[in-house]
């Protein structure tokens, strides 16, 4: 939930903020598996790291969730190696 808040509190306008709304859940369901098992704090965690690419990603790539769900893919990657 602390993931969602970040996002809707960024300073980007609506649409945006929207977009890295949808970026973020679609980015979550494809990595979600990677943390099934994983405590709560590991998972809470992960969710916000997402967030915060996601967030940084909209600098460059405003609202388009594909650019945004991929740069926040790539940028968690190193994060996802088992």
């Amino acid at each position: 939930m602390r993931a969602k808040n970040l996002i809707a509190g960024a300073a980007f306008d609506p649409a945006t903020v929207k977009a890295m709304g949808e970026a973020f859940d679609q980015a979550w369901a494809i990595i979600a598996p990677k943390f099934a098992g994983a405590q709560p704090l590991i998972v809470e965690n992960a969710r916000l790291g997402l967030a915060q690419f996601v967030i940084a990603a909209a600098t460059t790539h405003g609202a388009d969730v594909e650019k945004l769900k991929a740069a926040a893919l790539r940028s968690m990657s190193p994060n996802l190696q088992a």
